[in-house]
């Protein structure tokens, strides 16, 4: 697989604007290709305004490469077509749709209106596959709606997947899970990210302490801190944004 196919995500001055108020203030990110890499911070640091212009959805200035393309000044659409895909904390599934129906679906992309509309003998191999991968093999011709939350998230990492995302922004994917589902998304986010990329928005420090192979921390709009999870929790810096004092300020009797 070359770099063009599975490349690493790389910012360059990602600035962005509301009526005069500064959400991404210069931010230069550098994830390689294959990794696992979480973005934290408190709220208003610009974690989701920095994904929704890497995916399109508000504009921005500077730039955002992924393998050898330029994503800034495309339309969504053309963003995921170049292998672009994103998560939201509430799962977008078609809940009176199968799950096996919700991935073939999304797997239709490249397909002929005849070929998604026409009955089925066997689904296609991508769609076995991500079943597979996803862990809802056995929940195949289930309705979407009947899943469990956590199940959710995965179909719509599934349906990300048959879409043949290289790399994949997830916002809070464990948001509201039970503990075995925080498990078994981590299990599922390591496997993913062994031929793909992937970008975590998270809050849950337990989670990212297990997953992440590297940490960036957002406050402002700029990046603070960034490196392995030990390196991030030693930063006095992100250690002052989440006290919310300096480390070494002397405590009141």
């Amino acid at each position: 697989m070359t770099d063009a196919q599975n490349g690493g995500l790389r910012v360059r001055g990602l600035r962005v604007s509301f009526d005069g108020f500064t959400a991404v203030d210069g931010v230069d990110l550098d994830v390689p290709a294959g990794d696992l890499r979480f973005l934290i911070g408190p709220n208003g640091a610009g974690k989701t305004t920095l994904v929704d212009a890497v995916t399109g959805l508000v504009r921005a200035t500077g730039s955002v490469r992924f393998g050898d393309r330029e994503l800034l000044g495309r339309d969504v659409h053309r963003i995921a077509r170049l292998g672009v895909g994103r998560t939201f904390q509430t799962a977008a599934v078609f809940e009176e749709l199968t799950v096996a129906q919700n991935l073939d679906i999304a797997a239709g992309a490249g397909r002929s209106w005849w070929t998604l509309a026409r009955r089925r003998r066997r689904l296609p191999d991508e769609v076995v596959a991500a079943l597979d991968t996803i862990g809802l093999a056995d929940r195949a011709d289930h309705l979407a709606g009947t899943l469990a939350h956590g199940q959710k998230q995965w179909l719509e990492i599934g349906m990300l997947l048959v879409s043949d995302a290289r790399l994949l922004l997830l916002d809070e994917p464990v948001a509201g899970m039970s503990h075995d589902e925080r498990d078994a998304t981590g299990a599922l986010l390591e496997t993913v990210s062994r031929d793909r990329t992937v970008v975590v928005i998270e809050h849950d420090m337990d989670f990212l302490r297990r997953f992440a192979r590297t940490v960036t921390v957002l406050h402002a709009g700029r990046v603070l801190s960034e490196g392995t999870v030990a390196q991030v929790q030693a930063d006095p810096r992100v250690q002052e944004v989440y006290l919310g004092h300096p480390v070494d300020a002397p405590t009141e009797a």
